[in-house]
């Protein structure tokens, strides 16, 4: 009998105990989700006029300017693809940035022609791009191409960039994107670029208005879909520039100008011909080629460079060749038989002409709604608003056409 008090005591010892033992905390079932500062993505379109937007083909796109910002972009002349390229990143027209053309030459390297394929620093020195910029502030930066990311300027790269490749499929260059916005916060960039140039090839190769252009921004509009999808889902914000370099306009057999029949033989040497002709005099024969520049032909004008309009702020840098002729647009300069018939599209002329405005849409977290009307050097100084960078000095842009959709 004397057992069950025993029994009695040992159960309210047990029970006070289990009262003093702090309790045992459940492992936690989801992480804590990281709240992620809004990066600034650049994206470059090649050939995307503005009215491209008003033709049913792009959903997103579309939703993204009328939630957001749609403009369009006066570009630089020449109104080809690496000067306009490195304008939007350096803030500085061709003229300035140094690089004047898609092919160029430099009497400081006599022999050498520059091509979209050069990567010697010497051609690309002349401005400092963004990344360049962002990079010594100590904001990581990464492109996905981009017209000069692939060579070592001012003695940098970019902290994560790819060697451009035509045939790189768009999925993969989103993926690209993404894949670097996935890092941890240390080595994640905060200023990227992208480049699709689909709609550029297929303007060039069958005009801006046919259906092949208009399935080329469809697939970049569905690209840019999907990759905004995922980065919803990681939670990534984004304020998204996306523009232009240059517009197209349609060009056929029935429009072509005979340069050699417009001065005489053995005057020239021609370094660009299409929609504009960028050319030497031979030597001895300058007083020749200047008396022919007012009477050179119908449809284009033909100019030394130091008498060229104000307004294409252009002919002061060494690399620009002594004279010009710009032909009207859609017509084509040629100074030797052409290796393709001349059909499709073109890029080059006037920056005035309406056919070559590039087209602009802007959209996230840093924006309002709205509408801008500006030039592709006042992209640049946007793009430091966004990272966080100081107003540049010297630049030929501005920060003014965004001013009033910026919240």
């Amino acid at each position: 009998m004397k057992l069950l008090p025993r029994l009695l005591a040992l159960a309210g010892l047990a029970a006070l105990q289990a009262c003093m033992t702090p309790p045992v905390e459940a492992p936690a079932t989801r992480a804590v989700a990281e709240t992620r500062a809004p990066v600034t993505l650049l994206v470059s379109i090649d050939g995307f006029r503005p009215d491209y937007l008003d033709r049913g083909d792009t959903p997103v796109l579309s939703r993204l300017a009328a939630e957001g910002v749609r403009g369009t972009m006066q570009p630089s002349f020449p109104t080809k693809t690496f000067p306009n390229h490195y304008a939007l990143v350096t803030g500085l027209h061709p003229d300035r940035n140094g690089i004047v053309a898609n092919k160029m030459e430099d009497a400081r390297r006599p022999g050498e022609t520059f091509t979209m394929a050069t990567t010697d620093a010497f051609w690309w020195d002349e401005a400092e791009p963004i990344w360049v910029s962002a990079e010594r502030a100590g904001i990581r930066t990464a492109t996905m191409f981009w017209p000069g990311s692939n060579v070592p300027i001012h003695g940098r790269y970019p902290d994560d960039w790819q060697q451009f490749a035509q045939a790189m499929p768009e999925r993969n260059r989103i993926a690209a994107i993404v894949d670097w916005l996935r890092r941890p916060a240390a080595t994640r960039p905060h200023l990227l670029t992208l480049y699709f140039d689909s709609v550029d090839t297929a303007g060039h190769k069958f005009g801006p208005d046919s259906p092949e252009v208009r399935a080329a921004m469809r697939g970049v509009d569905a690209r840019i879909g999907e990759m905004l999808g995922e980065l919803a889902a990681m939670g990534q914000p984004v304020n998204l520039i996306v523009a232009a370099d240059h517009g197209m306009a349609p060009i056929d057999a029935s429009r072509t100008i005979d340069f050699n029949a417009a001065f005489p033989a053995g005057s020239t040497r021609v370094i660009e011909d299409g929609p504009y002709a960028a050319f030497e005099a031979m030597p001895g024969q300058e007083a020749a080629v200047r008396a022919t520049l007012p009477k050179a032909g119908p449809h284009m004008r033909c100019r030394d460079k130091a008498d060229l309009p104000a307004r294409l702020a252009y002919g002061r840098n060494p690399r620009v060749p002594r004279f010009l002729c710009i032909a009207d647009s859609g017509w084509m300069i040629l100074s030797k038989p052409p290796k393709e018939p001349i059909k499709g599209g073109a890029h080059g002329y006037d920056n005035a002409d309406p056919l070559m405005r590039a087209g602009f849409v802007a959209n996230g977290p840093a924006f309002a709604r709205g509408t801008v009307e500006g030039r592709n050097v006042d992209v640049y100084a946007l793009v430091r608003r966004l990272i966080g960078m100081p107003p540049a000095a010297g630049i030929d842009g501005t920060i003014a056409p965004f001013e009033r959709v910026l919240k």
